[in-house]
């Protein structure tokens, strides 16, 4: 599976090398960096990931396991060199890049805490005076806010020479550090590579759920900012009561699950909410999406969403608050709704789904939108901010 990545040979396009979380870890950061090699590979570049050996110290990791089952994906070279606590691999690994001379070195950046490790490699690589480092932002500040954050991620910033940004209010974060490289917005792609839709029955059937309901879907891992508290209590709304409707939550809870669970009780909620309260494995996120009728994302704050690409991926209406870069990706009213971050917001929209029918017209919508979320649209807006900086150099 893993090539060295100095033995790397340049046969033709771009030589490329991508920074981050990939396997053996798991999770969205993961499956991204993986989606966009294959993307580059396809269009003849040459791309090695090079991603951690030390990702995060035990105690520093919130949910059971950084690490996923299973076989390493197809036809990558990815290497696990980069520790993310230790100062003398950032030399080591900036020097080893430094010294096999790509052309372009792309950074997924999410979180403060990445920033020595990844500023002192990106300088480190560009000194050789030949490459570019172009960083993709999830987020540029953070969604949970510690001191020290600026700092740190204005060390990172001050050593790139072009962005990303994948929603609008990253883009303006980021001029706060950085009004002097170039930079595009370009929206979080789909996530297909969850593979083809499944049948609501054989889904159903695979998580023991009864196909006479109605399902929605909370996805992905559980922590305050995400606002699940929000949906519990927007579901507990007189309206949705004797309507055959449950509410699937899947996802790792990355905090403590009992004020979730006590509230679930305490508003007697326990038969139509189901927890499936763990990892969700790649293969078995088709099951999740393919019998619900709404993903709900009842977020307090947000940049963007991967879950979102999910939901475009497999066709599916969405519920989502009015936060960060999240209404930019779900058009209100033509493919779901944009409520507020509250309750009765949530339930409203909930309401107005049921009662007035409106999953084939959101459909319809999901299906003309998605258009615009391909990774060649990521791909060509990297190249494009790469000529930029070219042509600045150019100029200098």
């Amino acid at each position: 599976m893993t090539q060295r990545l100095l033995r790397v040979s340049y046969f033709y396009g771009m030589k490329i090398i991508i920074i981050g979380t990939a396997y053996p870890y798991r999770g969205g950061l993961a499956a991204y960096n993986e989606r966009l090699a294959t993307e580059f590979k396809a269009e003849g570049h040459e791309v090695a990931i090079v991603t951690f050996s030390v990702q995060y110290p035990g105690f520093l990791f919130p949910g059971k396991t950084q690490y996923i089952d299973g076989p390493p994906p197809n036809g990558l070279s990815i290497e696990r060199i980069v520790n993310s606590v230790n100062p003398v691999n950032w030399l080591t690994t900036g020097l080893k890049i430094k010294k096999g001379r790509p052309d372009l070195v792309i950074f997924k950046f999410w979180l403060p805490f990445m920033g020595p490790c990844f500023g002192t490699i990106a300088r480190i690589v560009r000194s050789n005076k030949r490459t570019r480092v172009i960083c993709i932002f999830d987020n540029v500040i953070p969604h949970e806010k510690r001191p020290g954050d600026m700092i740190l991620t204005r060390y990172f910033t001050s050593a790139i020479d072009g962005a990303i940004a994948m929603s609008q209010s990253v883009l303006n974060d980021l001029s706060l550090f950085r009004k002097d490289i170039p930079a595009l917005l370009n929206p979080h792609p789909l996530f297909d590579n969850f593979g083809k839709p499944a049948g609501r029955e054989f889904s159903l059937e695979k998580l023991g759920l009864d196909p006479a309901f109605r399902y929605f879907l909370f996805f992905g891992f559980i922590r305050a900012y995400k606002g699940l508290d929000l949906l519990i209590d927007a579901f507990s709304d007189n309206r949705f009561r004797n309507r055959k409707l449950k509410l699937i939550v899947a996802g790792e809870f990355y905090e403590d699950d009992k004020p979730y669970k006590n509230r679930v009780k305490e508003l007697s909620l326990e038969g139509d909410i189901v927890f499936f309260d763990r990892f969700i494995n790649d293969d078995e996120v088709k099951y999740f999406f393919c019998p619900a009728e709404l993903v709900i994302q009842p977020y307090r704050d947000a940049t963007q969403s991967g879950v979102t690409q999910i939901a475009y991926h497999f066709e599916k209406p969405m519920v989502v608050t009015d936060v960060g870069g999240l209404r930019e990706i779900v058009p209100d009213g033509r493919c779901g709704y944009v409520v507020k971050p509250d309750p009765l917001s949530v339930a409203n929209a909930i309401a107005d789904f049921l009662d007035n029918n409106r999953k084939e017209f959101f459909t319809e919508n999901i299906r003309q939108e998605k258009v615009k979320y391909s990774w060649s649209r990521m791909t060509a807006s990297i190249i494009e901010v790469y000529n930029n900086i070219l042509r600045d150099d150019h100029k200098k």
